[in-house]
């Protein structure tokens, strides 16, 4: 089979591995140490993961997280979601063809007795939050366990190859996430205070106050005085024609496979939605030797950080706002995606339609948090918090930094001495979380002598770095600390071109112009991380502006790599004129993006769009029900199965109440479904206490 492992990254370290042989469906195939059977499927170009037993369609995955069920196969005769569970050799893995088989009950079962397990504080979620809150309350001799469903802490942030926003000293800004993540992780595990289990799922908070853990396969109940639900998000889904397909992923299960598993899933990808997670989502495809098609929203104009959007634009990723999907097309995996452009009141405008070849479309519109465990602890009367995304949907920075506060406020709930939050602490909190603020014009130093950087920066979004390391103090903030423009202030020392503005900044919003050799014709050194489209001294390059457009073919002079941010510095000369105008230059093959020829134009069939995946249920299935008078999710439930699946109804039940939105239903005569344990699917006899290598043959 062809490989689609990815063997050249601008960032990461792509190290020999070796081998580990599994069998998929009686054929051998090999994975890497300490994958996950999904990861090792794709790498080996399956895409297809098993038939729904209700029609027969194909299923892959979706959240890589998980979250869902769209991945489950049978691993050694027990169906487990592929996404989770990591190859072991000699592993014989079959396809899920309608139900799956169980195995013959266990003869004579080896039960033993459940662990019990006492803490001061359960943090769940090993993500930016849950470790920065186990580390302060670590530093006041808190007795803390993390629980994190993964094989190394860090959460979301181990997929992140970006540098970050916010302030050196508050968010590691300028570092990558995946470094952060590190940093954290290597933080935790240096305290003693401290106790972490990895590969280990929370299934349910209880009534008696006891918190159920999966621990690599063995039940354990722990009792905690406090809970801190750092749990994370679930991304959500959308309905729309097609929706079923293979090849249609939620934003972390990309990242997943391309960042954490330097797997390759997709030539040509499709993303939807304009926020910080899709737009960053498309600079990784690049990374990773992905094309990336266009991406589209619905919004007149992206929700993400303007910078996010400018590089992908300058790069050559095309951007269609008040744009919304028409429909997946494929027989059994994505082929294509139809688009339109939207009205003021989001309708499609027949005539608008454009079809676009690829293989994958990925979901980036929005989160949910996963804030069960904060209900049913409320429920149990644990004293609970809440930080990160299971708060509040924001940046990772802003979750490292809420993170803490809840470390110390969790503190002085329980008596520590000194664990007062400060004041200031609240405040750069707010700011951090802040949404992208005013766009401003462009702002640059008259002179055309010497050497400074041009900020190419104009929105205000909570970041500083380039205030931080400049050696002589020439760049400033204008405004707020944090939330300022940078501006180029010269000073006693003036710029040295030494640079460090340049490769620190994570918009890749910064361009060091030098007038020292030649004031016609200066160089511009521009960063550059996307060095598998290698560029090379002496070649030719489309420069372009800070909106992408085109400024002419120039030639590279120099290419210098910087080993610590991991970032190129390219540098060229252009005309005096263009000396402030030009910021990157294009990479991608315009052919990528071209539209088809013909547009496919689907029919009135919005309401044959799958609402839930488990049970294969539609929209227009749903909004029947709405229409004959049901207002209680429990009862569509139970006519339709929607939310019955494996899932637990964790992707279709905001869909079910947007279909109340738009029968103008108001939520508040809505009635919520039940929510019952477990929030995830455990084998009975692991709550039995059997052994778990019976479970696994």
């Amino acid at each position: 089979m062809e490989s689609h492992r990815i063997v050249e990254h601008p960032v990461l370290l792509v190290a020999d591995r070796p081998d580990v042989r599994f069998y998929w469906n009686r054929m051998p195939m090999t994975a890497k140490p300490g994958e996950v059977i999904s990861s090792a499927l794709i790498a080996g170009g399956v895409k297809v993961f098993g038939r729904h037993h209700h029609d027969g369609t194909a299923q892959g995955i979706f959240c890589a997280n998980g979250q869902c069920s769209k991945c489950t196969v049978v691993a050694n005769g027990v169906p487990v979601k592929s996404c989770m569970t990591a190859v072991h050799e000699n592993m014989v893995i079959e396809s899920v063809d309608g139900l799956p088989e169980l195995p013959s009950a266990v003869d004579a079962p080896s039960l033993s007795d459940i662990e019990e397990v006492r803490t001061d504080v359960l943090v769940i979620g090993g993500g930016p939050a849950g470790a920065s809150a186990a580390i302060e309350l670590g530093k006041k001799g808190i007795r803390t366990l993390v629980v994190d469903d993964k094989a190394e802490l860090g959460g979301k942030l181990v997929l992140q190859t970006h540098k970050f926003f916010g302030s050196v000293e508050d968010s590691h800004a300028g570092t990558r996430g995946n470094r952060i993540g590190q940093i954290l992780a290597e933080t935790v595990a240096s305290d003693p205070n401290i106790t972490v289990w990895l590969n280990s799922t929370a299934v349910f908070v209880f009534k008696d106050k006891k918190a159920g853990i999966l621990k690599n396969g063995a039940y354990k109940l722990v009792t905690p005085r406090v809970i801190l639900n750092a749990a994370g998000a679930r991304e959500k889904f959308l309905s729309f024609p097609g929706n079923s397909l293979v090849g249609i992923y939620g934003a972390g299960a990309f990242q997943t496979l391309a960042n954490r598993d330097l797997v390759r899933p997709s030539e040509k990808l499709f993303i939807l939605g304009g926020g910080n997670v899709g737009l960053i989502a498309g600079y990784h495809a690049l990374q990773a030797g992905i094309g990336v098609v266009a991406l589209a929203e619905v919004m007149p104009q992206c929700g993400g950080y303007k910078v996010h959007a400018d590089k992908l634009k300058r790069l050559g990723v095309p951007i269609y706002t008040s744009h919304t999907i028409l429909s997946a097309n494929g027989s059994e995996c994505v082929e294509s995606v139809t688009i339109a452009e939207v009205d003021r009141d989001f309708r499609p405008v027949p005539g608008t339609e454009k079809t676009f070849a690829c293989d994958t479309i990925l979901i980036a519109v929005g989160l949910n948090p996963i804030d069960e465990f904060t209900h049913e602890a409320r429920t149990a009367g644990i004293p609970v918090f809440a930080a990160g995304d299971a708060l509040e949907i924001a940046e990772a920075s802003s979750a490292m930094f809420n993170g803490r506060i809840a470390g110390l406020t969790i503190a002085r709930e329980l008596g520590a001495e000194g664990a007062e939050v400060p004041d200031s602490w609240h405040a750069k909190a707010d700011v951090l979380k802040s949404h992208p603020g005013a766009i401003h014009e462009p702002w640059a130093s008259a002179d055309e002598f010497g050497v400074m950087p041009v900020l190419h920066c104009i929105q205000e979004i909570p970041c500083n770095p380039c205030v931080t390391v400049c050696p002589t103090e020439s760049i400033r903030m204008e405004g707020d600390p944090l939330m300022g423009l940078p501006v180029y202030a010269g000073g006693a020392g003036g710029c040295t071109g030494c640079l460090k503005c340049v490769a620190i900044c994570p918009g890749l919003a910064i361009t060091l112009v030098d007038y020292r050799k030649d004031a016609e014709f200066p160089e511009i050194t521009i960063p550059y991380e996307v060095s598998n489209f290698a560029v090379r001294k002496g070649d030719k390059v489309e420069t372009v502006d800070i909106n992408g457009a085109p400024l002419g073919d120039r030639e590279v002079v120099a290419v210098l790599n910087n080993r610590k941010t991991r970032t190129q510095l390219i540098r060229i000369r252009v005309p005096k004129a263009l000396a402030r105008k030009v910021v990157s230059f294009r990479i991608q093959d315009q052919e990528v993006v071209r539209p088809l020829p013909v547009a496919v134009v689907p029919g009135v069939e919005g309401d044959g769009a799958k609402l839930c995946l488990c049970e294969r249920v539609t929209i227009g299935e749903v909004r029947a029900l709405v229409r004959q008078g049901i207002m209680d999710i429990n009862q569509i439930k139970a006519i339709t199965r929607a939310g019955m699946g494996a899932c637990g109804s964790k992707s279709c039940e905001a869909l079910i109440r947007a279909v109340f939105r738009q029968e103008g239903i108001p939520q508040d005569r809505v009635t919520a479904n039940t929510r019952r344990p477990v929030f995830v699917e455990v084998p009975l006899g692991v709550l039995a206490g059997l052994d778990d290598g019976e479970l696994n043959g």
